[in-house]
């Protein structure tokens, strides 16, 4: 048996906050957007062009309130090849939460509180 990695899912209380969020923090485009017929939920898919995996944000209307993140021990990853250039952009936007000079890497944070790595290109 063959598999193919294709998405992470993330929860968002916000969706427009957050598709402008990935969109200026990581370049993240709409790949496809799926609405429920009730008006229930929107899934929106963001990606890269020419590459498979994708983001998958997931809005439902019934929601009343922030997700409870817990210890937030999970965490996406993605890879820069201008380390220093991300740093200031994310610097700038205010949502660097972590940087761990040692590893050469730090974490910013989405509007929902999802944190994600960015590393550098080596």
């Amino acid at each position: 048996m063959n598999y193919r990695f294709l998405h992470n899912n993330l929860n968002v209380f916000d969706l427009e906050k957050s598709l402008a969020f990935y969109k200026e923090a990581l370049g993240l485009q709409v790949v496809r957007r799926k609405e429920a017929a009730d008006g229930s939920f929107i899934l929106v898919y963001l990606g890269y062009p020419g590459q498979v995996h994708q983001l998958e944000l997931t809005w439902l209307r019934d929601r009343t309130e922030p997700y409870d993140l817990g210890d937030n021990e999970i965490h996406l990853a993605f890879e820069t090849d201008d380390y220093q250039a991300s740093l200031a952009k994310h610097q700038d936007m205010g949502c660097v939460c972590f940087i761990n000079e040692a590893m050469g890497i730090y974490f910013i944070e989405d509007p929902d509180g999802y944190w994600l790595e960015i590393i550098p290109k080596r």
